[in-house]
């Protein structure tokens, strides 16, 4: 649409993860897999959390809504990825795109909330005991979820805010699968100095202290687990470590993509990637396989309904 001297972009076009069609058809089937475990895995986690009463503990509680963010998160760009693997012409409105850099960053900043708390909680449950219950007890959890989908909210609207007053009259082709807030700024026909800086404070800053928070957190697990307990101390250290690992695999592409302004690398979209899909498809391996209560509970479940057939 023209208006004065310029035209206003109504549509971005994606180019998406790769031009070739033998890859994009292998990136299908690829991807179509990993969203098929996110779905199925992170709904066996709610259900077997919902019905079994033995998992009615702050951290389960803290885990089946993970399992809910991660569905919500992945379900943001998959299924349009997906769409576009399978299609020539990958273009999205630029109201769509808006949307979705919204839900992108309301889900990611929840979930990254999210995962903080999950870490109080278990430092609280090894480092703190006695005090546990009082501590996380339910109204406390759900105070903390709360808070931070209200969080997630309030870092999204800044982020949309900041992109959708930026005026976009050409070029509209984003180097990516989805609309995120970097790609999308540096298509402005404005300057983004400041843009890119309050960015990177907004997103680029929250992922690093909360990463770092993160890592204080499980670094006072590992000493008093070292200090304190003898029975249960390597299967206590794994548990960190399988949490650390879901830790970084979310916060490392974040802090690499948002801490790097003024810049604009293809390695972004492989970044990427990791963040919106494998993360969310490792969540429930690790937090599941890792975890007996959840296996057994897993088992009585699927003896039920065996039993009922």
């Amino acid at each position: 649409m023209e208006t004065g001297n310029f035209t206003v972009v109504t549509e971005f076009l994606l180019l998406g993860l790769s031009h070739v069609q033998k890859v994009q058809v292998a990136f299908f089937i690829l991807f179509l897999f990993s969203y098929m475990v996110v779905l199925l895995g992170n709904l066996l986690i709610i259900i077997t959390v919902k019905a079994d009463p033995c998992l009615g503990s702050p951290m389960y509680f803290l885990l089946c809504n993970l399992s809910f963010i991660d569905i919500c998160y992945a379900s943001i760009t998959s299924p349009r990825m997906l769409t576009d693997l399978l299609s020539q012409m990958k273009s999205i409105s630029f109201n769509g795109c808006m949307a979705q850099i919204f839900f992108v960053h309301f889900v990611g900043a929840a979930e990254m909330f999210l995962l903080t708390v999950m870490a109080y909680d278990r430092y609280i449950a090894i480092c703190k005991p006695l005090h546990y219950t009082t501590i996380m007890n339910r109204p406390v959890c759900f105070t903390l979820v709360v808070a931070c989908w209200v969080g997630g909210f309030i870092h999204s609207i800044v982020q949309t805010l900041l992109t959708i007053q930026l005026p976009f009259c050409g070029p509209n082709t984003i180097d990516s699968y989805f609309c995120n807030v970097p790609p999308v700024i540096r298509l402005s026909c404005t300057d983004i100095y400041v843009i890119e800086l309050l960015m990177v404070s907004n997103s680029g800053l929250i992922s690093l202290l909360c990463f770092l928070v993160l890592l204080v957190s499980y670094s006072f697990i590992l000493v008093t687990v070292r200090l304190r307990f003898t029975e249960g101390r390597w299967k206590a250290l794994s548990t960190c470590a399988a949490h650390v690992i879901v830790v970084t695999l979310f916060f490392g592409p974040c802090i690499f993509i948002y801490l790097r302004p003024f810049s604009n690398s293809p390695d972004d979209k492989g970044v990427s990637v990791i963040n919106t899909i494998l993360a969310p498809m490792l969540n429930p391996l690790i937090y599941t396989l890792r975890n007996k209560d959840v296996k057994d509970s897993m088992r009585k479940l699927w003896s039920r309904c065996i039993f009922f057939k």
